[in-house]
């Protein structure tokens, strides 16, 4: 686990964010890259990437939109080493703070769907979302 947080954050001074998971410019919604990244990995499955207002949800999504993400954890100096331990190790369905937003009770462990790398440049453009 020191090695990923030391990872993370190695990878988002390359990428130029801040520790604070804030990022200097935002990153673009519609980046190719980590779309086919997110893609090849399956989380658009349960995921999408911009919010949609609740008139426009004919269903309640199953995970929360990236967009919702990045606004939870702005600000938040271990942001980066929180989201990528929920990606790789799953979430707790008891401790939920989505409840009610989303019909999924929890993240599912993806550590057979992604590598530690792959998911570490994939947090860092989630929390990068304007």
């Amino acid at each position: 686990m020191r090695n990923q947080i030391v990872n993370v954050a190695v990878l988002l001074v390359l990428m130029g964010v801040s520790t604070g998971a804030e990022p200097s410019t935002p990153a673009p919604a519609d980046d190719p890259a980590m779309l086919a990244l997110a893609s090849r990995s399956g989380c658009l499955t349960c995921h999408s990437v911009k919010s949609r207002p609740p008139a426009d949800q004919t269903t309640t999504p199953i995970g929360p939109a990236w967009q919702d993400v990045a606004v939870k954890y702005k600000g938040q100096h271990d942001a980066a080493q929180k989201l990528l331990a929920t990606v790789m190790n799953g979430s707790n369905p008891y401790a939920s703070h989505w409840s009610g937003k989303v019909s999924g009770l929890a993240m599912p462990p993806n550590q057979v769907a992604i590598s530690s790398h792959d998911a570490q440049q994939l947090v860092v453009w989630i929390l990068s979302l304007d």
